[in-house]
């Protein structure tokens, strides 16, 4: 009898030996909280990021987004412009300092934001616009940074799906005011949960490592010695959004790993491209990889046909996902589009993302490229 095949999932976190050995190395340490490998971390981050830019890790990336936004002193009656074609940690983090999201589109090539849309939309109470890097091709960031400086607005640069991708040839997070990076389980590199904010000065590290520990006036010299400060201020309001050792140890692993990781994924993508780019009934990133490193890969399925296509490779043990819902589709979010936004209506409808794993064998991407054009070829 035949053995059934294994599922196939959206994503596969990549856990090798090196990682089990960090986390049994952190948990013998006995210092479970925000220490040393915390501090190495937030090193590690910013030498591969360059641009003289320094890091500060967080529990979550919604951790990351809410703590940006207060930096950047966004509260309550003020705007943010970002595109409903967002993740939905985006729009509670803006929910989170009191203010409003406010929906824009995107645009069809990239799936980013459309400056054009963002323009209409721009008021008295517009403070920040989101740039939020979409996979697999990047925001056109200089547009984006002159958009911002006409209206006098700040940007928050989402790179949850850009860790490790080029814009022009400079690493994402070393060229924008604020950039935030996630690394949750499914992330290019995972910290099993995580996130980072990459800021310009000083004076910026200092009120992020108050905020992301409940306001409490610690030196990080002394929290990254494994130990802890007993007298200490609290001058602020703060939040529990600092990252354990054990899961810095792991992004630690990951970290060093970082090249392979990138080369595979890019040659996974390039894999899909070149066998799906021919099936006429989809449409595939229109991208080589070659300065980024896809968080996922996704394909488009017009003809409302998508329902019917995840059923079918659900049925071959291959499944699929949807990034994402657009905002202004929930029920918290409804008043947040002000305007049309066709683009995200039809994008809305036909994304979905394909199994990409960090190492994936030429038979499991076979498996599903061939789920894939059987689809078509028996529903013509």
């Amino acid at each position: 009898m035949d053995m059934p095949q294994q599922r196939i999932p959206v994503f596969k976190p990549l856990i090798e030996n090196e990682e089990l050995e960090a986390s049994r190395k952190s948990l013998e340490l006995g210092w479970l909280g925000m220490g040393s490998y915390v501090g190495e971390f937030e090193q590690r981050l910013a030498q591969f990021i360059g641009g003289d830019r320094r890091v500060v890790a967080v529990s979550t990336g919604h951790a990351a987004l809410h703590l940006a936004l207060l930096l950047m002193k966004i509260g309550p009656g003020d705007e943010v412009i970002t595109p409903s074609f967002n993740n939905a940690a985006d729009f509670q983090a803006i929910l989170a300092t009191g203010a409003k999201p406010v929906f824009c589109d995107i645009t069809e090539d990239s799936l980013c934001i459309d400056l054009a849309s963002a323009e209409t939309l721009v008021s008295p109470n517009t403070k920040a616009i989101i740039a939020m890097d979409y996979d697999c091709i990047l925001c056109d960031h200089d547009r984006v940074a002159e958009f911002a400086a006409r209206h006098n607005l700040r940007v928050l640069h989402d790179g949850a799906h850009a860790f490790g991708s080029r814009y022009k040839g400079k690493m994402v997070g070393s060229f924008s005011d604020i950039t935030m990076f996630s690394f949750d389980p499914v992330k290019t590199i995972t910290c099993i949960d995580g996130g980072a904010l990459v800021v310009r000065t000083e004076e910026e590290v200092a009120r992020l490592h108050e905020m992301r520990l409940i306001g409490m006036s610690q030196p990080a010299s002394v929290m990254y010695g494994n130990a802890r400060a007993w007298t200490y201020d609290i001058g602020t309001i703060g939040y529990r959004y600092h990252l354990a050792n054990l899961h810095a140890a792991v992004g630690l692993a990951q970290l060093a790993k970082i090249e392979r990781i990138m080369e595979s994924r890019r040659a996974s993508c390039r894999y899909y491209n070149r066998y799906l780019g021919g099936v006429s009934e989809i449409i595939v990133p229109k991208t080589d990889f070659a300065d980024v490193t896809p968080f996922l890969y996704y394909v488009r399925v017009p003809a409302g046909r998508r329902q019917q296509l995840r059923e079918f490779l659900a049925a071959k043990g291959i499944d699929t996902g949807i990034h994402w819902q657009p905002g202004h589709w929930f029920s918290l979010l409804k008043d947040c589009r002000r305007a049309d936004l066709p683009v995200t209506e039809r994008i809305g409808h036909e994304i979905v993302s394909l199994p990409l794993h960090s190492s994936m064998p030429i038979d499991v991407l076979d498996r599903v490229i061939d789920g894939m054009i059987s689809f078509f070829a028996h529903n013509a």
